[in-house]
């Protein structure tokens, strides 16, 4: 009936007869009262002409209740559009039929419908049941029945229910003592809602108050407008959300102003739907939580639990960072699990709140099967999810369309982690959340691996269909949220052998989909179990091991060039200057092995220097000032004209000062690496010394142009390059050491002095727990003072006026070594902490500071810190100073650990120039002797070997201070401007 008829089937045989159309066999089956079939040849026709469909008996057209017309409803029995009776129009429904707006029904009892028209001479309506017509004491609405102005309801029948000659208006009163309105129906009078009361004593809510909601509110904290919009991030799309436009604002006016439990709890799922964001926008869903949570302040906590304040739910842990470390690791789960024994424990008992998107609480329910997961299985495979140890993974796509039907709105879940306590009774462990969509001020802070950047939370939904819609709730939403990744994670308890496990964390991720074609449309779903325990003791114990091969690998490397240089020594030695022939040198063959020995020995030896170039560009260092603060002045507050005393700054440019010297002497060596490859190019080269190489018995160190020239032998051209090599670098630094550090200047011992001048102490860590100490106090109290008081100090110092400067009393000792307790070296990062985050979002640093505000502050709380403990202010932090034992000198290792106490070695001796070139020259001018021989056993060119030793000095002289510049800038907090 709502579509064109097809065109009738014809026989292609007149024989067979005409089969007809289905709609002339409908009219004929009307006619006859019989149904009509095709003939037996016509269905037997159709059987084998399968493209031919008319005359399939058990086919029917589709037709859906929104094709129909104004004048024809759907007949739910036929499955088809029906054409409506005489004045008759299609129901709201389009299942039915109704009367035409002016007629009344006679008769309507699911059955025909009959309909007459009210007579319009008399100004009649029909009545609101829409089974008689009555004189209308006024106008007509616009759907025939009677107008009564707004406040008044319409009165049609006596108490008996006999119907009125003429139609009523009775006004309502809205004032006190009835305080009444017109009901949803318009049909009587009800006491209208207390808000209205409340604020304006009456049922109207005067101008000066905020209706919204069905409320009536008066002035209050809140903004006003409200953010209805929903935030997509992942699409860039801002949806104006039909349900914030409707509820937000009324939710947080009557969460505020009446602590409406079901109005809060509405209002923190608009929280959880906007993904709890925070941002310094007040007026949405997020922001209006949290002013409600700030003014509500002095009605206190739930459950003793800070963060969950009374009347509102718990959405956060906090409003800082760094707060996750203490919610998920500050004590273990009460309760352990076992896999065997009589003790065994294996199922993880999850509980839930629910709660539905107006705030209604709707139950307690156990988390099994598919509660948490989307992904359709059966139960058994399901419920393996939830015994413990069982790593689980499960994933699917699921169409939007089914989606859209499962979820019309979504639910909200608290999880818990439910237990036994020590009497017995049952108890709930909240079960933290990360959410990876959560933005702080638009940035994404809960997708990195930092735990001290995340913000935990605690509300979750699975499938959010109703903050998308735009228009009308009915409609289909523009973009709906959905949970595509939910990952509950158990990490044990380190040590631990009681099965004894950290709180779990939910960690959730949402992706926004718009909606284009629901029926083709499929988002991934995955859900996770996983379990971990903490590995990083196994890790240390590797890490040590690793260490000890790497130092081995520089002793090995050792070992295999003494016996190449030795092989090589020898061989020039024996073969030069025998006499009677006793030995010849081996053939080209034969010295292939010895060639691998010498690879061997630079490729450790390799090892060792980056080992040790990394190890320096990484060292922990801070410059500790023992300045303290002249005096006072007075200084204007910020942001008004008054002023305050406070203590004098004391100067910087000291520490900068120290700091650059330091800078300076990262790089010097005990050697001059240019006039070293000069001059062993010169011996070699010039004077003659590579002559000894050749194969021949000449001892001469020149040649005959014109004579026959032996080949080379690589093991006397090693032999010869390196003794070269060394004499010449050990003469430097014999020369270095007894002559120009005693005469001319020794900068390692200026630098201690000038930490002393200074008032600077340098703290150096070259491993976690163990480092170097320079004490810098000044003996004068202060060094920020005049060229004439400076003077003065030192006049006094040489005269043995004043104290010696030693760390302890009466010693001059003021390096040493040192080995720090863990709760000291834990202190100490605790302090640097702050700057740690500088990799993710830069708000997490200081909401009220930038990040050299932030560098200032960690500076002098960590200089006041390092002041004190050296001052032994802290007894649990506490340190003793000795002098190490023989045996600790000999092996280069320490025999006890600081478990209590830290330990100050004294060292005169001044090692922390091991974190320096200077301190390490030997193993240098072994690498730079084995970097040179091997280029010229290859190419067999010692100038081009002296060429690139020398660019691989300047090169890794270059990486060693631009790092080192860099790392000292980052562990001192020195700016970087100030160093050269």
């Amino acid at each position: 009936m709502g579509a064109s008829p097809a065109p009738a089937l014809q026989s292609p045989d007149p024989k067979l007869g005409n089969c007809g159309s289905p709609e002339e066999h409908q009219h004929q089956a009307m006619a006859t009262g019989t149904p009509q079939l095709c003939t037996y040849t016509s269905l037997l026709f159709v059987l084998f002409n399968s493209d031919v469909y008319h005359c399939q008996p058990f086919s029917i057209p589709f037709q859906q209740p929104s094709g129909c017309g104004s004048d024809q409803f759907f007949d739910i029995s036929r499955l088809s559009c029906a054409k409506c009776g005489l004045n008759q129009i299609t129901s709201i429904a389009g299942t039915s039929c109704v009367c035409q707006t002016g007629f009344r029904a006679v008769s309507n009892n699911g059955g025909p419908l009959s309909c007459e028209i009210c007579p319009s001479d008399t100004k009649q309506g029909v009545t609101k049941d829409g089974f008689d017509c009555i004189r209308c004491p006024g106008d007509l609405n616009e759907d025939g029945t009677c107008h009564c102005p707004t406040g008044s309801i319409l009165v049609e029948r006596g108490i008996d229910g006999s119907l009125l000659e003429e139609g009523r208006c009775e006004s309502c009163i809205g004032e006190n003592p009835s305080f009444t309105v017109p009901d949803v129906s318009g049909g009587r009078c009800v006491r209208c809602q207390q808000s209205f009361i409340d604020t304006s004593l009456s049922c109207a809510c005067s101008p000066t108050n905020l209706a919204s909601g069905g409320l009536c509110f008066s002035s209050s904290n809140l903004p006003t407008p409200v953010a209805s919009n929903i935030n997509f991030a992942q699409l860039a799309i801002l949806v104006q959300s039909l349900w914030f436009t409707e509820h937000l604002q009324s939710s947080a006016a009557a969460c505020l102003m009446f602590y409406n439990l079901t109005a809060c709890q509405a209002l923190g799922n608009m929280c959880v739907m906007n993904m709890n964001a925070i941002s310094s926008v007040s007026n949405d869903a997020c922001g209006l939580f949290g002013t409600v949570f700030r003014t509500t302040a002095a009605l206190g906590s739930v459950q003793t639990i800070s963060y969950w304040r009374m009347n509102l739910p718990w959405l956060y842990y906090g409003d800082q960072p760094g707060l996750a470390s203490r919610v998920l690791y500050a004590e273990p789960f009460p309760a352990s699990f076992s896999f065997r024994g009589a003790a065994q424990n294996r199922k993880i008992q999850l509980v839930a709140a629910v709660y539905n998107a107006r705030g209604d609480f709707l139950k307690w329910e156990n988390i099994a099967g598919g509660t948490l997961q989307l992904c359709p299985d059966t139960s058994a495979r399901l419920n393996a999810a939830y015994t413990f140890g069982t790593t689980y993974h499960q994933s699917c796509f699921l169409p939007v369309s089914k989606l859209l039907a499962a979820f019309p709105e979504p639910f909200f879940y608290d999880l818990y982690m439910d237990f036994s306590d020590a009497n017995e009774e049952k108890r709930l462990w909240a079960v933290p959340v990360l959410n990876r969509n959560l933005q702080f001020n638009g940035q994404f802070v809960n997708q990195g691996d930092n735990l001290n950047n995340w913000y935990l939370t605690r509300r979750i939904f699975l499938v959010d269909t109703l903050s998308g819609r735009e228009t009308a709730l009915t409609d289909q939403p523009k973009v709906i949220r959905v949970a595509t990744s939910i990952r509950i994670g158990f990490k044990l308890v380190r040590n631990t052998r009681k099965g004894e496990i950290y709180p779990p964390l939910l960690t959730v991720s949402y992706t926004d989909v718009l909606i284009t074609d629901v029926d083709t449309q499929t988002v991934p779903v995955f859900f996770a179990l996983e379990y971990e325990m903490d590995t990083s003791e196994a890790q240390v114990q590797t890490d040590t091991i690793l260490k000890f091969l790497l130092f081995y690998a520089g002793d090995l490397g050792n070992v295999f060039f003494a016996v190449t240089f030795g092989t090589g020594l020898y061989w020039l030695i024996f073969f030069k200057g025998q006499q009677f022939v006793s030995v010849l040198l081996p053939l080209p063959e034969q010295e292939e092995r010895f060639v691998t020995y010498v690879g061997c020995a630079f490729g450790l030896k390799a090892v060792q220097f980056l080992h040790k170039l990394i190890n320096q560009i990484s060292i922990d260092i801070f410059f500790i000032d023992w300045e303290r603060p002249k005096g006072k002045e007075f200084k204007s507050v910020e942001g008004g004209g008054a002023t305050k005393r406070i203590a004098s700054p004391v100067s910087i440019w000291r520490t900068y000062f120290v700091a650059n010297e330091w800078n300076e002497i990262q790089t010097i060596r005990k050697i001059n690496p240019a006039f070293q490859v000069i001059a062993v190019l010169f011996f070699l080269e010039v004077v003659g010394f590579s002559n000894l190489a050749l194969r021949d018995p000449s001892s001469r160190l020149s040649r005959d142009p014109g004579s026959y020239t032996a080949p080379w032998s690589l093991i006397l051209r090693f032999g010869v390059t390196t003794a070269t090599w060394l004499v010449i670098g050990f003469a430097q630094m014999m020369f270095f050491t007894v002559f120009y550090e005693r005469y001319v200047k020794d900068k390692i011992k200026q630098f201690v002095d000038l930490c002393s001048m200074s008032n600077i102490s340098v703290l150096l860590m070259s491993n976690r727990c163990f480092g170097y100490y320079i004490h810098g106090r000044s003996v004068h109290g202060h060094a920020d003072t005049n060229m004439e008081e400076i003077n003065a100090n030192f006049k006094r110092e040489a005269e043995n006026l004043c104290g010696q400067r030693g760390l302890l009393p009466n010693t001059d000792v003021q390096t040493f070594q040192i080995a720090i307790s863990s709760k000291l070296r834990q202190q100490y990062d605790r302090i640097l902490e702050p700057l740690t985050r500088r990799n993710g979002p830069s708000r997490l640093l200081d909401s009220t500071a930038d990040s050299f505000e932030q560098s200032a502050k960690t500076y002098h709380t960590m200089n006041r810190f390092l002041t004190s403990t050296i001052d032994h202010a802290h007894p649990d932090m506490d340190y003793i100073v000795k002098d190490k034992l023989l045996l600790e000198r000999v092996i280069g290792m320490e025999l006890m650990e600081p478990l209590d106490k830290s330990i100050f070695y004294n060292d005169d001796s001044h090692s922390f120039s091991d974190v320096l070139f200077y301190g390490n020259e030997a193993s240098l001018l072994i690498f730079d002797t084995l970097f040179f021989c091997v280029v010229d056993l290859g190419t067999q060119d010692l100038v081009l070997a002296a060429i690139l030793t020398f660019v691989q000095q300047t090169v890794f002289q270059f990486i060693r201070n631009a790092s080192g510049q860099k790392n000292m800038a980052a562990k001192s907090l020195v700016d970087k401007r100030f160093l050269t």
